[in-house]
């Protein structure tokens, strides 16, 4: 016995609306993940997690800098005039920490490792070096490439341990 073609297509039509309809989660397996995903930042499906103490985190404006370096900090100002001779009198930390630089250049890396570290020590406790000590070894970095490459990795590994 053969349906009729409206019949046959009003069947299918019906089984494919309940194959699509029990793809979809309970709803208390719904409401769950409803919950969790409210507790989480927007953002794309595979962004990266990266640390509160990363150059890219405080680049992103999800927390607040702390009082004693303002955003609009020059970088001669915070780290000095070899600084201002190496990066220039009107580069700020927020710009150093935005810039996307190549991997190959030890002195833009150090800069932006450096900005970071400095934010963190005075906004993470137990951070493992202090303002002054992040100070002096950028301008002991400076006299060389490979020695700015060399302080942009400890810099960086800090970043990336600190909590």
């Amino acid at each position: 016995m053969e349906l009729p073609p409206l019949l046959s297509r009003l069947v299918l039509l019906f089984l494919l609306l309940i194959l699509f309809l029990s793809s979809f989660p309970s709803s208390k397996a719904a409401a769950a993940t409803t919950r969790i995903t409210q507790n989480r930042m927007p953002g794309f499906v595979f962004t990266r997690t990266r640390g509160k103490c990363t150059p890219q985190f405080w680049s992103s404006g999800r927390e607040a800098w702390p009082r004693m370096v303002p955003q609009e900090s020059t970088v001669s100002k915070v780290f000095g005039s070899r600084a201002n001779e190496r990066y220039g009198s009107d580069l700020t930390l927020l710009e150093a920490t935005v810039r996307n630089y190549d991997e190959e250049n030890g002195y833009p890396r150090l800069l932006k490792q450096a900005s970071a570290a400095l934010l963190n020590s005075y906004a993470r406790k137990g951070f493992p070096y202090s303002a002054w000590e992040i100070k002096t070894l950028v301008i002991q970095a400076l006299v060389s490439e490979e020695a700015a490459n060399l302080q942009a990795q400890l810099f960086s590994i800090a970043n990336e341990d600190c909590d």
